[in-house]
């Protein structure tokens, strides 16, 4: 459904699934996304992305240090770092991220990911950071605008599609949103 629609990039994230299920539904899904021409990223797991030789991994501040999810994944795979500050995000650019998840920026109930940080935080961080930094947390049509004008170069989104009636829609109506901005907002 988000293929056809035209998502391009996603992300696998589950929590709660044995590594077994994490690396099952990451195989099946690498080989979907890719045959579809998108860009597949597995969450947390270095050796499930590089197993299922999905296109990346993306990693959490409480996961595998960088440096190491480089040695795993190798030097022609994406790493995504999630910062919560701009403190976070110059250590993750110095340290050799392709991108940058940042939030969450609005109130979110997805996951616990602490205090929403906000629009300006986000203005302050893209000054400081040259890469691509993709909003993450409480994303929705409503406040997609104010994030792109924030300085995102994308968003990452669960419930604004997954929670809607029609979520094929949902996914058009965000990358429609989104293309209204261009690829690089107030760089």
């Amino acid at each position: 459904m988000a293929l056809a629609a035209g998502v391009r990039l996603f992300q696998y994230r589950n929590k709660s699934g044995s590594r077994k299920e994490v690396y099952n539904m990451s195989f099946e899904l690498a080989g979907m996304v890719k045959r579809s021409g998108g860009v597949f990223i597995v969450n947390d797991h270095a050796d499930i992305a590089k197993a299922v030789d999905a296109d990346g991994v993306h990693l959490g501040q409480d996961d595998l240090p960088l440096e190491y999810g480089r040695k795993v994944m190798g030097g022609d795979k994406l790493i995504g770092i999630s910062t919560h500050s701009v403190e976070q995000a110059r250590e993750a650019e110095a340290a050799g991220a392709d991108y940058i998840g940042f939030g969450p920026l609005f109130p979110t109930t997805t996951k616990d990911a602490g205090p929403y940080r906000g629009a300006e935080m986000l203005r302050l961080l893209r000054k400081a950071v040259a890469l691509p930094v993709l909003a993450i947390g409480g994303i929705r049509p409503a406040n997609l605008a104010e994030a792109m004008q924030a300085g995102a170069d994308g968003v990452a989104v669960i419930s604004a599609v997954l929670s809607a009636r029609d979520p094929g829609a949902a996914a058009r109506d965000l990358i429609k949103r989104i293309n209204t901005f261009g690829s690089t907002t107030n760089r």
